[in-house]
């Protein structure tokens, strides 16, 4: 009985809690859905019923699938730049070292910046085309500078947004590393295992479970990116930087169409649910073996 007593003690005291989240989410997504069946501008005070035809202008639109590309080939890049790049850098600090303490603390710092101060940084200190420390590398060696944000655009803002995940996925790795069973290193260096077999059979494996994990939390985080796109290239040229968080920002606030983006944001929603659903059934298998 007093088991009992204290579990609904304990319902009683979180319901404040669980009910505010539950306003937090369900507010505006009920008001987005209301707005995504409305014929909506903010520079025409009319507000008409209109049904399903936002949702098919939306998914009409050119515009809808070229930026649909351009989130798959920004998430595909910075995932696959940070699981590269992160699994050999997290091993060389993982090693003994001078100084040791100082490079994995320059590694994690980029991290720790917001989005917009990077992207200003890269945008006009490091690929400034005329006074930018690329530029300056490309004329020492006696190269043409790149205009990044002209000429490629795309890789611009995955070099930017991988820099600043990177850092993650470098400190979640190296955390996985630090837990590993040295014994069975020890051992199989013993019987003559090279570093490639040792870390085919022992480190990779290892590292399945916390790689599994930097992709589904980077995935997450990387279908939302915006700023990085606002501040740099402003989706351009042409489309060639949009993703669907920058076309729902520019329907919404360029082009003052309510209805078109909350259309737009419902269909971005789903679409990181399924992503998201799709991620957590292969997180759940990993995590089960």
């Amino acid at each position: 009985m007093a088991t009992l007593h204290n579990q609904h003690l304990a319902r009683l005291l979180i319901a404040p809690a669980v009910g505010l989240l539950f306003l937090w989410m369900i507010v505006p997504l009920a008001m987005t859905a209301w707005f995504s069946v409305l014929d909506y501008n903010l520079l025409d005070p009319r507000r008409t019923f209109v049904g399903l035809a936002n949702f098919r202008h939306f998914l009409g639109d050119p515009a809808f699938l070229a930026s649909l590309a351009n989130t798959l080939t920004l998430v595909g890049a910075v995932l696959a730049a940070t699981v590269v790049l992160g699994v050999p850098i997290a091993l060389l600090v993982d090693q003994s070292f001078v100084g040791r303490r100082w490079v994995r603390l320059m590694l994690i710092a980029p991290f720790f910046v917001m989005p917009s101060v990077s992207a200003l940084v890269w945008k006009n200190l490091l690929m400034n085309p005329v006074s930018g420390l690329l530029a300056w590398l490309w004329r020492l060696l006696g190269l043409t500078p790149i205009d990044w944000f002209t000429e490629y655009p795309m890789l611009a803002i995955v070099i930017i947004v991988a820099w600043q995940w990177l850092p993650f996925a470098i400190l979640i790795l190296l955390t996985a590393l630090q837990s590993m069973d040295q014994e069975q290193q020890e051992a199989a260096l013993m019987d003559g295992a090279g570093w490639l077999a040792r870390f085919r059979h022992l480190t990779l494996p290892h590292l399945a479970r916390p790689l599994t994990i930097v992709v589904l939390i980077e995935t997450i985080f990387l279908l939302t990116v915006f700023v990085e796109i606002h501040v740099t290239t402003g989706g351009g040229p042409g489309l060639q930087t949009t993703n669907l968080a920058y076309l729902i920002y520019s329907q919404a606030l360029l082009q003052y169409d309510v209805g078109g983006a909350s259309a737009g944001g419902l269909v971005a929603v789903v679409l990181a649910n399924v992503a998201a659903a799709l991620l957590v059934r292969i997180v759940g298998k990993n995590l089960e073996t």
